[in-house]
This record gives C-alpha cells, structure tokens and sequence, in this order.
C-alpha cells in the first residue's frame, strides 16, 4: 500500500537553530530518504517552500478565487511530504517515526486512496 507522510512542523523552530543545526537536519533528512529509497520504499519526498509563499485556490458559483497565504491559521505548517510504499499502517507509522522532522513536529501518515477504472 501507498501511505502519505505529511511533515507538519512550527516554522519558529527552525528560525531558532543555528546554521550547524540546519545543515545537520538537512544532512539527517537527505540520508534517511537515502536509505528509503535503498530499501524499496520510497516513492517521492519533497519539501516545501513557506508558507507564505502559497496560495488559496476556490471556485464557488464558477468564479475562481485566489488569496495569499494556506487556507487555515495555524502555529504548525505542512512542510514536505514523503510518499512510501508500506506493507501496512505499522509499517508506514515504523517509516513515519524515523523522520528527522518528527523530532520537532509531527507526520501525519495517511493511505492513498486508489480508484478502480471501471
């Protein structure tokens, strides 16, 4: 099965590292996707930028709206994401806990959905 990892983190907490922190989490986060691959069960992972950088995209009554900025005020921020192939949920959770950023924030780790063509 597909799993999501979602890297939900508090931006604050990297603004307070130092650089040498920065480039060790960095190093950390290159060599464990580095190993997933090597192990078969890395699909895609990508960071984001900011979120400041983001926009909102919503179509109500076939007008098309945009606003700066993620949808929802919140102190943690989708960071990256981490696409896996798992045995299963315990096995997904097992990958999710060995991201580096799961240290400072939180992975949420969601299925995939597959749709059957019919």
């Amino acid at each position: 099965m597909k799993y999501l990892c979602q890297v939900w983190f508090d931006g604050g907490a990297l603004a307070a590292m130092t650089e040498e922190e920065k480039a060790e989490l960095d190093s950390n986060s290159l060599d464990y996707d580095k190993h997933l691959a090597e192990s078969g069960h890395l699909i895609v992972a990508q960071a984001l930028q900011p979120p400041k950088s983001a926009v909102t995209v919503r179509v109500r009554g076939g007008e098309i709206s945009v606003t700066d900025g993620p949808f929802a005020e919140t102190k943690e921020a989708l960071g990256g994401f981490i696409l896996v192939e798992a045995k299963d949920l315990n096995d997904a959770i097992r990958i999710a806990a060995g991201i580096p950023l799961a240290k400072l924030g939180a992975i949420e780790v969601r299925p995939i959905h597959e749709f059957r063509a019919q």
